[in-house]
């Protein structure tokens, strides 16, 4: 941790709490689940769908993860100084085979428990709703290069897993590849019904609809002969960005959102290498609009300068996952955007 983020955390944690912000301890190497807390909580929708959740008929609480998250999201929101508690949620998380004493990936243990919260709340409807927060429908076209027959199938997805360059790149260049146009050849080659065989053909994916919330996963982890080894190549990201803008190819021709603009409000952050590393956060508060550094138990006041630190570079923390809001207001408040 840095210096200038060190007096920060100084000079500013008899005041972060006040703004709803608690820090969490680190129990048995939790930061990944301290870091995907801290976005939960910074994505309020979450907590706000949630405290409609009266889970009355919930069997086995204790093991329940949408419960002990309820629970713990309200924590986080009092204004007391202190760490706010946690160890209930976590050890629900291991009793569901995301285990303490383990180092885990951040997009991978996000996306399990979402997944959990689709099986374990009884109320349905409100899961779906928490669930299509971040729900990006897509059309994936495979179209044969030799009888140029089209099929399509209709998918989502609750991140969009973007390939990182190893030399740089950007938020923008890494989307542009996603949904650029791939030509399946050799062992890649689809079954195509009408020519009744395998062959050559050209893939794309398009977008049907975008979520109120775009979690990003910035793919740094590459496998290389059964070792896994992370790129700390530097990958920039703008604060706001609109996709109708820098991405007009990206939809499909049922498209039907209006508003496409995006403002971040969450960063993972991954330090060190695949095998030991760390994750922190940075967050941005619902009401006052500032960014937070969340570093376990430690919370402290940063800027956007701060934030642009995890673009990358050489033994650089790194940004590893992005959530942007749709829209450019919270609660009729324009954020306070900064170059």
């Amino acid at each position: 941790m840095s210096g200038r983020i060190c007096r920060l955390f100084s000079y500013l944690s008899v005041r972060d709490h006040f703004f709803g912000m608690r820090g969490l301890s680190n129990y048995n190497l939790s930061c990944c689940v301290n870091t995907l807390l801290q976005t939960f909580s910074a994505t309020w929708e979450i907590g706000d769908l949630l405290d409609k959740w009266e889970a009355a008929g919930v069997r086995a609480g204790g093991r329940n993860v949408p419960l002990q998250l309820k629970r713990v999201l309200t924590a986080m929101k009092s204004d007391r100084p202190h760490p706010a508690p946690h160890r209930d949620f976590l050890h629900s998380l291991d009793s569901n085979c995301v285990r303490l004493y383990t180092q885990h990936d951040a997009d991978e243990v996000f996306l399990a428990i979402l997944n959990l919260m689709q099986l374990q709340m009884d109320d349905k409807p409100l899961a779906l709703q928490i669930q299509n927060l971040f729900k990006i429908s897509v059309e994936t076209y495979v179209e044969c290069l030799d009888c140029t027959a089209v099929q399509t199938l209709t998918s989502y997805m609750l991140s969009l897993p973007l390939h990182v360059k190893e030399d740089h790149d950007s938020l923008e260049g890494c989307m542009s590849s996603f949904f650029q146009h791939q030509e399946l050849r050799g062992i890649n080659c689809c079954f195509c019904a009408t020519c009744e065989k395998k062959t050559s053909s050209k893939q794309a994916v398009k977008l049907l609809s975008l979520p109120p919330i775009l979690c990003v996963h910035l793919k740094r982890f590459r496998n290389d002969g059964g070792y896994t080894r992370k790129l700390d190549c530097r990958v920039t990201f703008p604060e706001t960005f609109d996709f109708a803008e820098t991405l007009k190819e990206a939809f499909s021709s049922d498209f039907a959102e209006n508003d496409c603009r995006y403002t971040l409000h969450a960063v993972v952050v991954h330090s060190g290498s695949a095998t030991c590393g760390h994750y922190t956060a940075y967050v941005r508060d619902r009401v006052n609009q500032r960014w937070y550094y969340a570093d376990d138990s430690h919370v402290g006041q940063v800027s956007w300068a701060d934030v642009k630190s995890t673009y990358g570079g050489h033994r650089r923390h790194t940004a590893y996952m992005l959530m942007y809001r749709r829209g450019s207001k919270e609660k009729g408040q324009q954020p306070e955007l900064s170059g």
